[in-house]
């Protein structure tokens, strides 16, 4: 029993830690992570979704979807900019053309998880 208890103390104090390490994204980190790189956002039902973040704020979709994302293909534009560290964006038609901004954490290993300023949540792998 002693044992069971002590794995367990193991495995929540490494994942306090891990945790603690990941902090939200300053402006330039997010700068240096998408200028000029596509985004894949990971899809609610498999696959991703790409978003192409152009150097001279214009953001994408018009890129191949993967996975289960391909059957909703991509097709608007729009703007993106960064405000207090966060990645905010406004699409033509997505959302009915309503700003956006989300605040970044880096997971590790290409990936990072988002907070839309609603509240919702998400990861996105980073491409080239």
């Amino acid at each position: 029993m002693l044992k069971i208890a002590i794995v367990i103390l193991s495995a929540t104090i490494s994942s306090l830690a891990t945790a603690a390490e990941a902090t939200q994204m300053k402006e330039a980190d997010i700068r240096s992570l998408i200028i000029g790189k596509t985004i894949y956002l990971a899809a609610p039902m498999g696959g991703e979704f790409p978003l192409n973040y152009h150097p001279s704020g214009q953001v994408d979709g018009s890129g191949k979807a993967l996975g289960l994302g391909k059957f909703i293909q991509p097709t608007d534009k729009g703007r993106w900019w960064i405000k207090a560290d966060k990645l905010c964006q406004q699409f033509k038609v997505w959302y009915d053309g309503t700003p956006m901004c989300f605040d970044l954490t880096e997971t590790g290993e290409g990936k990072v998880k988002w907070v839309r300023d609603n509240g919702e949540t998400g990861t996105a792998r980073i491409g080239n």
